[in-house]
């Protein structure tokens, strides 16, 4: 009797509990909203001389920015509009936008129909106004060609000649975080190293049985039981040997003696991150990784604090590049391009800081060679990115080729250097 009375009551609180983890979730979203809008939004427009913003959305076409900005329901189109008017606070409008997330979360101060967008505009009369269009910058360019000839048609001149792109201002409001940000980043990475490290064990895995999706799968799984999302579609595990990737998330079984890698990231109330993990599957009679893998794990790790120590606030990525590169060779480390190590006996680097935040490759400055526009951004206290890099160590029972550990974990640069928003990578797991 009492277990069907306890099984009752569980019933009738899952959906309560359920919704209450929703609401969590909404809430902590909303104060991101709320001070980004109060503390970050009126630094970005004012940076780059935008008067207005207008982010434009279709039903069912969202802007990358919808999550950011709010939700809400659109039939037909719909306008997120922010207007300097002068004072301390940007104006906020909802011009079509609606619906409980939007309405409820009091971020913005008018809510109209889309017809009102000529006379909205009209009577503010802003000098430059910006959309989302950019030619590298993926989330600022959410703006249709359609969208935009319908923009031009609706505001009319002169004001469809004030358009510009806002790359610079949506840059701006997504990467310099709000304390509430970095809190539910950290979660979202908490739980992708969590998920991670037990991926790579004896939980999940049965040497000589277990396949690479066999784990992939296993990932997902735990996603789906915990309301997340997979930042990079596909679970990246894979195997690394003498002749480089052998296999990745396919149906090769792992072997004894398998340099095992993942590569995720966990999606969490707007935030993707982007963290790997390597583990060593042990040989029958080993009880540790042999000295050679566990050599080139640890000098992987000891390259960190040579990074940690070329990149500060107030520099530009481009030269902060050169400046990283500089502290490489000058501690003895070999700087290549990606997957070409060099034939001697030095330990061989590349990276790719690429910024993270609302996805695993998010906006803002970028210490990497693939995302040129943002290696021209100046680094700010509190922008968060991939710690990333790739180092290569030759093995002696490899003829000395070289074995690529990947080294990933999220990070934030505060006002005296590199702080890491989950525990960092200091250990080579083990697959027994």
């Amino acid at each position: 009797m009492k277990t069907l009375l306890a099984l009752l009551v569980m019933t009738l609180l899952a959906p309560r509990l359920e919704a209450q983890e929703a609401r969590r979730r909404w809430e902590m979203q909303r104060q991101i909203r709320l001070d980004k809008f109060d503390q970050v939004l009126p630094q970005a427009m004012r940076a780059y001389g935008i008067d207005m913003w207008i982010v434009a959305v279709k039903e069912n076409h969202t802007d990358p920015l919808w999550e950011d900005l709010g939700r809400g329901y659109v039939s037909g189109v719909g306008y997120y509009v922010f207007t300097d008017r002068g004072s301390e606070r940007i104006e906020r409008a909802a011009l079509g936008p609606s619906g409980y997330l939007v309405e409820q979360a009091g971020a913005y101060d008018i809510f109209a129909s889309a017809s009102t967008l000529a006379a909205f505009v009209k009577e503010r009369n802003p000098r430059r106004i910006g959309v989302n269009m950019s030619d590298e910058i993926g989330p600022a360019d959410g703006l249709s060609h359609t969208m935009f000839q319908h923009l031009v048609k609706t505001i009319g001149e002169p004001y469809a000649s004030r358009l510009v792109s806002a790359e610079r201002v949506v840059s701006e409001f997504r990467s310099r975080r709000v304390a509430s940000e970095i809190v539910a980043f950290g979660e979202a990475a908490g739980i992708a190293i969590q998920l991670a490290e037990r991926a790579l064990s004896n939980e999940v895995i049965t040497t000589g049985k277990t396949t690479l999706e066999d784990v992939a799968w296993w990932l997902q799984d735990r996603l789906l039981e915990r309301g997340l999302g997979s930042e990079f579609d596909m679970p990246s595990i894979y195997v690394t040997g003498p002749e480089g990737i052998v296999a990745t998330s396919s149906p090769r079984i792992i072997q004894p003696g398998d340099v095992m890698m993942i590569d995720w990231g966990v999606q969490l109330m707007n935030f993707g991150t982007d963290v790997k993990r390597v583990a060593y599957v042990l040989k029958p009679g080993e009880l540790v990784p042999p000295k050679s893998i566990q050599a080139a794990f640890d000098k992987a790790i000891a390259v960190r604090d040579v990074l940690k120590k070329a990149i500060k606030p107030g520099v530009r990525a481009d030269a902060t590049m050169k400046a990283m590169d500089a502290a490489l060779r000058a501690a003895g480390y070999g700087v290549i391009e990606f997957n070409r190590p060099n034939a001697d006996d030095k330990t061989d680097v590349v990276y790719g800081f690429h910024p993270v935040g609302n996805t695993g490759h998010d906006i803002g400055p970028s210490l990497t060679t693939w995302q040129p526009l943002q290696t021209t951004f100046e680094l700010h206290r509190q922008h968060m990115f991939s710690f990333e890099y790739f180092a290569y160590t030759p093995i002696p029972e490899w003829g000395g080729k070289k074995l690529r550990i990947p080294i990933e974990d999220d990070a934030i640069l505060m006002e005296y250097g590199i702080q890491f928003l989950h525990p960092a990578n200091y250990r080579l797991l083990v697959v027994k």
